[in-house]
């Protein structure tokens, strides 16, 4: 294999988030860059987030934005402080991607497009003169502990400094299979093993029965086996066939230990208290007084729960809602502001949103990103071992180790 002259200052490995934005921060500062991708287009794995619209960071302060990492959250201080989610907001604002905030900070493109985001990072690279080239990385060679030239599958690419930003384990089909940590293992790095964060979860049969509901307003408490609370939220949670997903039940698996058990506690009407609730019951048992219990409640619940909650509050469907006791009225107030759901595991890594693990921090130097072990050798992303709940957080993650690692390039 021949090495071919060196015409690059820096080869970026992976086209993501973090390696798109690396790519045109470098480029910037006047460096000659290479990103290399094996995908047939960049962003594959951007384009679905946030549901296809792309919550590209969280309005709040470097600060705020640590808190919300629960994952080796002093690691990233000095690159979130550097490049804080105001300066990602102008960044794609100044380059054409007007963005809105929505509920919890969340920001997106106005257009509500994942593929306005790539576009700016795209017309940023090529504006630049970014080279791109399609191409699967093996491996990294180094020489007297620094970096010599990166290994295709068609040659070698002789350069001294590398960043390596390709992903994590999780949502494969988009081409972040892991082969980042083969090749960083290869050169005496850790890899942390990688699992899901902010993934579905697998829970008890009550959940099947109503598949496809979605609920908005709802307060969601995670317990651990021994009843503390672990996790606390108000929001979104979507029933599946398997059990729960939706923002809250991805967030609250991010505090999920291998092993324990957990339970999903949910008030379904947190807005009234039980004086409150317990007046609403009566004004609509009253208003609905011949009708079935499961015609009574239709107004405070939705059709497919109301079959789950009266059988747990053990009253029977058919039954009227002005022969309804004391004691029943009690039942279903329990059952609506504690609403139990006994939590089984976490769906497999393939489905995660984001993997929790990845090289290890201990082996990363803060402030540039740079590998402690290898000369030359920088990191950026998900392939870093540090995770964040959702609502852009993960995203601010990425943008601003990209941003560290281009910057300290020499």
């Amino acid at each position: 294999m021949s090495m071919k002259k060196t015409t690059y200052d820096v080869v970026i490995i992976g086209s993501g988030a973090a390696g798109m934005f690396a790519s045109v921060v470098a480029a910037e500062r006047g460096k000659r860059v290479l990103l290399l991708e094996k995908n047939d287009r960049p962003g594959k794995k951007l384009a679905i987030t946030g549901k296809g619209r792309c919550n590209v960071t969280n309005a709040c302060s470097a600060d705020e934005a640590i808190k919300n990492i629960p994952r080796n959250p002093r690691f990233l201080f000095s690159s979130i402080s550097a490049f804080p989610p105001e300066r990602v907001m102008a960044f794609f604002e100044q380059n054409g991607c007007p963005l809105k905030i929505e509920r919890g900070n969340r920001v997106f493109p106005v257009s509500d497009r994942s593929g306005d985001v790539i576009s700016v990072l795209v017309s940023r690279m090529q504006a630049l003169g970014v080279q791109r080239r399609q191409e699967t990385v093996t491996a990294i060679l180094t020489q007297e502990g620094k970096v010599a030239a990166v290994k295709t599958q068609t040659g070698l690419i002789s350069c001294t400094q590398v960043i390596l930003c390709t992903g994590g384990a999780s949502y494969p089909l988009t081409g972040s299979t892991g082969d980042g940590y083969r090749i960083a293992q290869a050169l005496g790095h850790t890899v942390v093993p990688p699992v899901g964060s902010l993934v579905p979860m697998n829970a008890e049969p009550d959940c099947a029965k109503m598949q496809g509901l979605s609920l908005r307003n709802t307060d969601m408490k995670l317990l651990d086996g021994k009843g503390k609370t672990v996790y606390h939220d108000f929001g979104e949670l979507l029933f599946t066939h398997f059990g729960l997903s939706g923002p809250m039940a991805l967030s609250a698996s991010a505090h999920m230990k291998d092993g324990e058990r957990y339970t999903a506690v949910l008030d379904l009407k947190p807005a009234l208290d039980e004086g409150k609730l317990d007046a609403r019951f009566l004004r609509d048992f009253e208003k609905y007084a011949n009708r079935s219990m499961e015609n009574a409640l239709a107004d405070l619940f939705p059709h497919s729960m109301i079959p789950v909650l009266l059988a747990r509050a053990q009253i029977d469907p058919a039954q009227r809602a002005n022969t309804l006791t004391r004691q029943q009225r009690r039942a279903l107030l329990e059952q609506t502001k504690r609403f139990t759901i006994r939590i089984d595991s976490l769906r497999p890594v393939e489905e995660a949103i984001i993997t929790r693990g990845g090289i290890s921090v201990r082996e990363i130097d803060p402030k540039t990103m740079q590998s402690r072990l290898v000369g030359g050798l920088y990191f950026a992303g998900e392939i870093i071992d540090c995770d964040a709940y959702t609502g852009g957080f993960n995203l601010q993650i990425a943008w601003s180790t990209a941003f560290a690692a281009a910057s300290a390039i020499l």
